[in-house]
């Protein structure tokens, strides 16, 4: 996090022009070439566990940067490029640990964190979570492909018998048949107080009949009158602050015909919440109730050649806040929507994608999420619409404005009225360029792009627009001819 100026402290732009400092025009030069050669791109190198190396942030600051570094106590910014680290391998009969269950993925992971990070091989097999695998800083686990799964039990529902203060750490259940010592959980509830709904996920440490402890408090109330459960959901793959993590060549399954719904803002095959740098590549995730793959107020996440298909609500989600996602070469097929951006993610990259037979959207886009590409994507077979544009009338600007949308292929969106690429609200400044959006099953009443009546700046450029009833559907009132002046 920058640090903010003290109230003593103006910044140097400021300063009277006489008292600028010489460094000022210098430096200025410097960083203009060096975004214009790098056209905008990132700068900077990744080490193998993901932290910087030879950071050039640093020159922005007119500061050296370490050239060859060495490893310095306390020091996680700049890192040697190791050519080995730890690595220990998982099986179901073979391995460093054997098993077939959440325990010893788990042991793996905190093996390896606990020596400064590394490797964690999951070799060919299926394991059966009853918990989510909790990833730890500076891991990278990789598993053998569609070889390697990773599911998860049934789940099931269980009322409450008993009241729980939000200061307590136990529950007691009115049957515990299903649940065990260590199962993963979340406990819903309608809030007594303020009526909303309550979602706590937790882990089972403890048990003395129907009566369990918890891994940490509750920190809300669980009263009867709010008629509260406990259920055996969880996401495969989790964690919360933790950064530098490389999740590789793994299958998540998450038995969804044996699963209730787990909304993605707590769940899905992977979920992670406030986390940084994280890496997906060649990942499945697959069959979950919710999403495949969500994150949520995370940045610098790169999700890169993978599979999200099936999943009853999002393939991919870069959820509330998060910034600079680069989600790059994935499928993402017959789920809900394909690529769902959240609220206030920005300055993200959807490139060479394919989201084929998502069953209303194939991506969307909407409440704060600005400054986005979205290029060169196949968005095929769309049940609703293609592209869409979200209107949320709620705020003073919360559209998804200043987005570019370029050089994507648009084909066979919605039924019979469906929408090739759909703009609504006030959103305003937005670009749709060489684009192709294509419609092959008949006109029908179908649209190429539609403009909703209250949408600003809209710039269309060379986009192909083929086999509609209506090419273009502009809502907007025309502007007004400017009254002529006497002679």
């Amino acid at each position: 996090m920058s640090r903010p100026l003290s109230s003593h402290t103006r910044p140097s732009h400021c300063l009277p022009n006489e008292r600028r400092p010489q460094s000022i025009a210098s430096r200025r030069r410097f960083l203009g070439m060096v975004s214009a050669t790098l056209g905008g791109g990132m700068i900077g190198g990744l080490t193998a566990n993901g932290r910087v190396w030879g950071d050039e942030a640093a020159r922005g600051l007119g500061m050296p940067t370490p050239s060859d570094p060495r490893a310095t106590d306390g020091d996680d910014r700049f890192e040697p490029k190791w050519d080995e680290r730890l690595t220990i391998s998982v099986g179901v009969d073979r391995g460093d640990l054997v098993g077939r269950d959440d325990k010893v993925l788990q042991a793996a992971v905190d093996y390896v964190a606990g020596r400064g990070g590394g490797t964690v091989k999951v070799l060919p097999g299926t394991y059966t979570l009853r918990n989510a695998v909790f990833l730890r800083s500076g891991i990278r686990l990789v598993g053998s492909g569609l070889d390697s799964v990773i599911t998860k039990i049934p789940s099931e529902r269980i009322a409450l018998s008993d009241d729980s203060d939000w200061y307590d750490r136990e529950i007691t259940l009115a049957d515990s048949a299903g649940f065990r010592v260590g199962d993963g959980i979340v406990l819903q509830a309608t809030d007594p107080d303020r009526g909303g709904q309550t979602v706590i996920k937790r882990t089972l440490v403890a048990r003395s009949g129907n009566r369990f402890r918890l891994d940490d408090g509750l920190r809300s109330n669980l009263w009867l009158t709010g008629k509260p459960t406990c259920a055996s959901l969880f996401p495969l793959l989790t964690s919360e602050r933790t950064a530098d993590v490389t999740i590789e060549n793994l299958t998540l399954d998450g038995n969804l015909a044996n699963n209730e719904n787990f909304n993605g803002n707590y769940g899905g095959c992977v979920f992670l919440q406030d986390c940084n740098r994280y890496t997906f590549r060649g990942v499945t995730a697959r069959n979950y109730n919710g999403d495949g793959i969500s994150f949520q107020i995370c940045h610098d996440v790169v999700v890169e050649n993978c599979h999200c298909h099936d999943n009853a609500d999002l393939g991919i989600h870069p959820g509330s806040g998060s910034q600079r996602p680069r989600i790059v070469g994935n499928r993402m097929d017959r789920n809900d929507q394909g690529l769902f951006w959240c609220w206030g993610v920005k300055y993200g990259l959807a490139e060479g994608n394919r989201m084929e037979g998502n069953r209303s959207y194939g991506t969307s886009i909407g409440h704060c999420d600005t400054d986005n590409w979205i290029r060169d994507n196949d968005i095929l077979a769309s049940g609703k619409i293609g592209i869409l544009f979200r209107d949320d009338p709620r705020g003073k600007d919360f559209w998804a404005n200043r987005n570019r949308v370029e050089n994507n292929r648009v084909l066979d969106s919605g039924g019979e009225a469906g929408i090739g690429i759909d703009i609504t609200g006030k959103t305003r400044d937005v670009v749709l360029a060489g684009n192709t959006i294509r419609e092959s099953r008949g006109t029908m009443n179908r649209i190429g792009i539609r403009i909703g009546s209250q949408v600003g700046g809209v710039k269309l450029d060379q986009n192909r627009i083929e086999g509609f009833a209506t090419k273009i559907v502009d809502l907007r009132p025309a502007p007004s001819e400017p009254e002529s002046t006497p002679s």
